[in-house]
């Protein structure tokens, strides 16, 4: 049965200091900090295929190397992302390239406001607030994480992107979604649609564990890092909730078998 929420605004405690922290941490661009150089960059792109090297964030990345349990790879046009208020003119080159087409921005106004993000050419920007009006309160990561399966807005905007990927890779273009860190909403964004696609859940666990790795953080931080029981909290809420994953697709996001299945094969590559 699926959960209600008449006082959203008190259960709503999650991810403020988080989220704060992480806007305020973000690289520096520009005269107050050199820009890496070409070999550190080269050497950065060597050490994982997944990560797409710019100088203005550190956790933009793709599907690369990850294959579903039939076989196919996964596509490389979803794009995972913090925030892309510090990207430069060379970044934004970079993500030109690659095609982006869609970019869906999960921050609040206030985190829009404080760091708006840099526009892409010919890219439309959508923003998908996954808290809306939400006041969201003490550092609860676990039920912050629940919320994300639980609460009807959260679930709207969760849907709304997923449909934006879709339709995004079926005109065969790239589309990017971020937060602010780019590893708590886009998180579980990413874990769905790696889920979606049938991928395994250890592969799916590595990617977001992913992102302690290119923040140069560890579990131990609970502002700066992810820790796997927090990604574990919003799949069993999804179970309790929905009866599986898939469930939680179809009652909780109201996402057709159709959508579903359409975006199952636009994430996999031949």
């Amino acid at each position: 049965m699926a959960p209600t929420l008449p006082r959203r605004i008190l259960t709503s405690t999650m991810l403020t200091t988080s989220i704060l922290a992480a806007a305020l941490t973000v690289p520096l661009v520009g005269p107050a900090a050199a820009a890496p150089s070409p070999a550190t960059a080269a050497h950065r792109v060597a050490v994982d295929p997944r990560l797409i090297p710019l100088q203005g964030t550190e956790n933009t990345r793709v599907f690369a190397t990850y294959r579903t349990t039939d076989g196919h790879p996964v596509t490389l046009r979803a794009i995972r992302s913090d925030n892309l208020s510090k990207l430069t003119t060379s970044d934004v080159r970079v993500l030109a390239a690659r095609q982006v087409a869609t970019v869906v921005d999960l921050r609040t106004a206030p985190e829009r406001q404080l760091q708006p993000d840099r526009p892409l050419p010919r890219a439309v920007h959508h923003d998908a607030d996954i808290f809306g009006n939400a006041f969201i309160g003490a550092l609860d990561l676990n039920a912050g994480y629940r919320m994300f399966v639980t609460d009807p807005h959260a679930r709207a905007e969760f849907a709304r992107t997923l449909r934006l990927v879709s339709a995004t890779l079926g005109q065969g273009k790239a589309a990017l979604f971020h937060c602010s860190a780019g590893k708590d909403r886009t998180g579980w964004t990413a874990a769905m649609l790696l889920t979606i696609a049938g991928v395994d859940r250890a592969t799916v666990n590595r990617d977001y564990l992913a992102s302690n790795k290119f923040r140069h953080t560890s579990p131990a931080d609970p502002l700066q890092g992810v820790r796997i029981e927090w990604l574990n909290a919003s799949f069993a809420a999804a179970t309790q909730y929905y009866g599986s994953f898939h469930g939680y697709l179809r009652k909780g996001l109201r996402l057709s078998e159709a959508e579903i299945t359409t975006l199952r094969e636009r994430l996999r590559t031949a």
